[in-house]
């Protein structure tokens, strides 16, 4: 076999005869374009009902009140979130509408 090969030899064997096929386009055929009629479904369809999907839920459990250093009550929140911070945060602006001294005791996964 002969190792050495001109560049015309190695074209030709990667990439075929020197001679561009000639390719012949055929004219465009035009298709009769048919009409589309929309069609009523013959009953309403019932859509089935799916089932609730895993809602994660967080308790935010607070001690509240309205005097410094006064009797506290204990508040508890549920926010429907996976991240402890957005819960605490959520439940402390609830809990600010109604008292003024707001303290975080817990955050807990139901």
């Amino acid at each position: 076999m002969n190792s050495e090969l001109t560049e015309e030899e190695m074209r030709r064997a990667l990439f075929g005869a020197d001679e561009p096929e000639v390719q012949v386009s055929a004219p465009p055929v035009q298709e009769p374009a048919s009409e589309v009629v929309p069609i009523k479904p013959a009953a309403p369809q019932v859509k089935k009902k799916v089932a609730k999907a895993f809602t994660p839920r967080l308790r935010v459990t607070l001690r509240v009140g309205n005097e410094f250093e006064g009797k506290m009550h204990e508040l508890i929140h549920e926010a429907d979130t996976l991240s402890s911070l957005l819960a605490e945060q959520e439940a402390v602006k609830v809990a600010k509408k109604k008292y003024k001294y707001v303290e975080v005791v817990s955050v807990k996964s139901m």
